[in-house]
């Protein structure tokens, strides 16, 4: 399991901070050739991109590229450029269907094969931002064993919609618990909306918590200043650790004794708990706390 707890956006055509983005020690640091690159701005981005993406050291974070819309007049120029520079992992933006992705992965495989690349070795994350894409989310979820994650795009969405965003989220809430839900049925890492007022922490901090009481693994963030609070927020706590560790050694007792449900301190302990209990071993292990 990877961990994805903070996905950082940087634009491909800022050089500069392209460079600050690969130094900082965030999970995910995802060069932008989509919208956060001006339309007569696109080749520049791929060409800076290009270039810096192997003279950075990215320490342990996951290499990421946002691509522009499959179906775009962007898109193929967009393969061409990234793919021979073997990123981790495309971010494929506006998805609808199961096709975009199918088309994606059989032209990926003739650039990994043209490159001598590892088939296989490039993941995708996909972008759920349209209400087309929330009816869909049961053929995307399961349109590519290369898929790993779903992120939910709140603005898109709510623009797509008409609704009014609000720092609460109600108004995409149905969307927000619908990602998170085809996700763990499939198997996929979610990742929640993205916080546009970076000077807002306070608001950030109670999003990303909120988050991660849902279900989300991670957060995507837009300014380095998001990177450390958000993580922290999908960390497990040590009081969380301390108590899934003991839940998990009581289980092993009981089940080594012939026994399946349990109480402990007060508490009955039964499957859904341990099934979260190991999950939070699982994500302070990738968060490198255990």
């Amino acid at each position: 399991m990877r961990a994805r707890r903070a996905l950082l956006y940087s634009p491909g055509d800022d050089p500069h901070k392209v460079r600050k983005a690969a130094a900082l020690e965030v999970d995910c640091v995802c060069l932008d050739i989509e919208d956060g690159v001006a339309i007569n701005q696109k080749e520049a981005a791929r060409e800076t991109i290009v270039k810096l993406f192997p003279e950075l050291d990215f320490g342990h974070s996951e290499r990421l590229v946002r691509i522009n819309p499959v179906g775009s007049e962007f898109i193929d120029d967009d393969l061409v450029a990234i793919i021979p520079i073997q990123p981790d992992g495309i971010v494929i933006p506006k998805v609808k269907s199961r096709d975009q992705i199918q088309w994606l992965e059989e032209r990926l495989t003739e650039l990994e094969n043209q490159s001598n690349i590892p088939l296989g070795s490039i993941i995708f994350i996909a972008i759920i931002e349209s209400s087309l894409a929330i009816v869909n989310l049961k053929d995307i979820a399961s349109a590519s064993t290369r898929l790993e994650a779903l992120i939910f795009g709140a603005e898109d969405l709510a623009a797509d919609l008409g609704a009014d965003r609000s720092k609460s989220s109600w108004e995409v809430f149905y969307a927000r618990s619908a990602v998170v839900t085809y996700a763990a049925a499939f198997g996929l890492q979610p990742i929640d909306l993205v916080n546009i007022d970076f000077k807002d922490l306070d608001n950030l901090i109670f999003s990303a918590r909120q988050g991660a009481k849902m279900g989300y693994v991670g957060k995507q963030v837009i300014h380095p200043d998001q990177v450390e609070p958000v993580q922290e927020a999908f960390t497990p706590s040590e009081d969380q650790i301390i108590d899934a560790k003991k839940i998990l050694d009581a289980y092993n007792q009981h089940q080594e004794a012939g026994q399946g449900a349990f109480a402990l301190d007060g508490k009955m302990i039964d499957a859904p708990i341990v099934k979260s209990a190991q999950s939070i071993i699982q994500r302070a292990q990738a968060a490198g706390k255990i």
